[in-house]
């Protein structure tokens, strides 16, 4: 086996969740998921610190996209458009195509306790990045913090109703279908109210 394996964490992380879907997360060891994939325990090591690494690699990213929306973002925007403008044109094009894998990624998710605990402390990320972002475009704590909020439910509440379809509708027209309903709930049935 060569030293340094061509596509190593794409292979681990496809053997890792097809073992998820079989046997369940608890009951797959990081032994059964290299020997899927044809790798030693040290390669799998290199890549991820545990078997939950392998589903929150992107993790880490998150600050990270977030700031491009909040770069992006017109600079006159309310935060509700900056919001929707960055789902639409910053996250909703990254998941393009993974409409299949981020379902039974979910379930798997879904299937641990300790992995939906994980979940949500990556949302924890999301919402504290973008409440410094809107701190960053001078909104004060309260309305940053508000803004942070209605960014991660919205985000969720689209992901979560994309991932409930056949995945045929862009996660972009979700984002702005609750969007739309987010805004009537706020008395602005047509958006005349944002800037």
């Amino acid at each position: 086996m060569a030293r340094w394996e061509p596509g190593a964490a794409e292979r681990l992380h496809r053997a890792a969740l097809e073992l998820f879907v079989e046997q369940g997360f608890a009951e797959t060891t990081v032994p059964q998921i290299t020997a899927r994939a044809g790798l030693t325990t040290r390669t799998f090591f290199r890549h991820f610190a545990d078997k939950r690494e392998v589903l929150f690699a992107g993790e880490t990213h998150v600050p990270e996209g977030v700031a491009r929306v909040f770069a992006e973002a017109s600079p006159g925007a309310s935060p509700l458009d900056v919001v929707v403008e960055g789902l639409v044109t910053v996250v909703a094009p990254r998941f393009d195509g993974l409409h299949g894998y981020l379902r039974t990624r979910r379930g798997v998710v879904e299937s641990d306790e300790g992995l939906r605990e994980r979940e949500l402390r990556k949302l924890t990320v999301l919402r504290d990045a973008a409440r410094q972002g809107f701190l960053d475009r001078g909104l004060d704590d309260l309305a940053a913090t508000l803004a942070a909020h209605v960014a991660v439910t919205l985000f969720d509440v689209s992901v979560s109703r994309w991932l409930d379809s056949d995945g045929r509708r862009p996660l972009a027209e979700v984002v702005a279908v609750a969007a739309q309903a987010f805004r009537t709930l706020g008395g602005d049935p047509v958006g005349a109210g944002r800037s």
